[in-house]
């Protein structure tokens, strides 16, 4: 896990307005932050900086508080894992030989490569023969995953990923989104993650940069965006004031308490941390119950109970 600042960083092209001005923020070690805005806002540059695709013409980024432009380029991206939407798997490979670009070029033996290969497999949700496919055998949500698995063959400490499920079916991408979360708190990468969908981004993020026009407008978790929006601009954009909708995307985990001292496992009604708030509603209505054990791979995370519910959430149940 590795931390990202980002320190007054701005980029120009060409002399024309600048497509990101004076960004600053941190992005914590293993959390899942989202850059979200209208197309156009500067989102996409910003995530090309931290892997120098593209340089800031000002301010500096720092990895675990090393500028990253005291760094070699290539030993920096092999420290970076990037996936995009359009994938970028090489035709002419198998499905195993994409994954194991990294390792290889890393210097790894082919055996270290096979195995890293299966363990990424399994870890995507993908069957152990897939690695001998090619990447027009397969799906586009199969691709993706494979998309991720490379991204993560190396082990990076950084995960950058650009509008990853923008071009899959719905379905395919609530699927791939349910998929990172678990993936996310099983490994807790330092993930920045660029999209336009508002509801993804909620659904998704520890913490979410909303940007205008290459400018910061505001930067905290989901549910502090909701309640105390920045502006109209972020207001409107978030949807703010539907209260239902927020509790169908605000993970759990989000609000919920740390397990008090007395804590009995096994007691209350369990459920997953990356469940929503919509359901953790649903089972604290039911007759009996008073509170809920809230889960992660299936050990206790936490308590969550209606008052929690009314108190901490985006905006106060009535």
């Amino acid at each position: 896990m590795k931390q990202i600042l980002f320190d007054r960083v701005s980029k120009s092209f060409d002399g024309e307005r600048a497509a990101v001005h004076r960004v600053s923020f941190e992005v914590p070690a293993g959390s899942l932050v989202v850059l979200l805005g209208p197309s156009g806002c500067g989102k996409t540059t910003l995530l090309k900086m931290v892997n120098r695709l593209v340089e800031p013409t000002s301010g500096r980024i720092c990895m675990d508080e090393t500028d990253i432009r005291s760094l070699e380029v290539t030993a920096l991206r092999r420290q970076i894992g990037y996936v995009i939407q359009q994938v970028g798997l090489f035709p002419h490979m198998t499905v195993g030989e994409n994954i194991g670009v990294v390792p290889q070029l890393n210097g790894w033996k082919r055996e270290q490569i096979a195995a890293r290969v299966a363990e990424l497999l399994e870890l995507v949700h993908l069957p152990p023969e897939f690695a001998s496919r090619y990447p027009s055998q397969l799906s586009g949500g199969q691709q993706q995953r494979v998309g991720l698995a490379r991204a993560l063959a190396a082990d990076p400490g950084v995960l950058l990923m650009d509008e990853p499920f923008g071009a899959i079916d719905a379905i395919t991408r609530a699927s791939l989104q349910d998929q990172l979360i678990e993936l996310q708190q099983r490994l807790r990468k330092t993930v920045l993650f660029v999209t336009h969908d508002v509801d993804e981004a909620l659904r998704l993020a520890d913490r979410i940069a909303v940007l205008r026009r290459g400018e910061l407008v505001q930067y905290d978790e989901p549910c502090a965006l909701l309640s105390r929006p920045a502006d109209d601009f972020v207001r409107e954009l978030l949807n703010a004031d539907d209260r239902v909708r927020q509790l169908g995307l605000i993970r759990v985990e989000a609000v919920m308490r740390p397990l008090p001292p007395d804590f009995r496992p096994g007691v209350l009604p369990a459920l997953e941390s990356s469940a929503d708030l919509r359901t953790a509603l649903s089972l604290l209505l039911q007759p009996g119950v008073q509170a809920l054990e809230i889960t992660r791979e299936g050990r206790p995370a936490g308590v969550l109970d209606f008052e929690d519910l009314r108190s901490r959430t985006c905006q106060p149940l009535q």
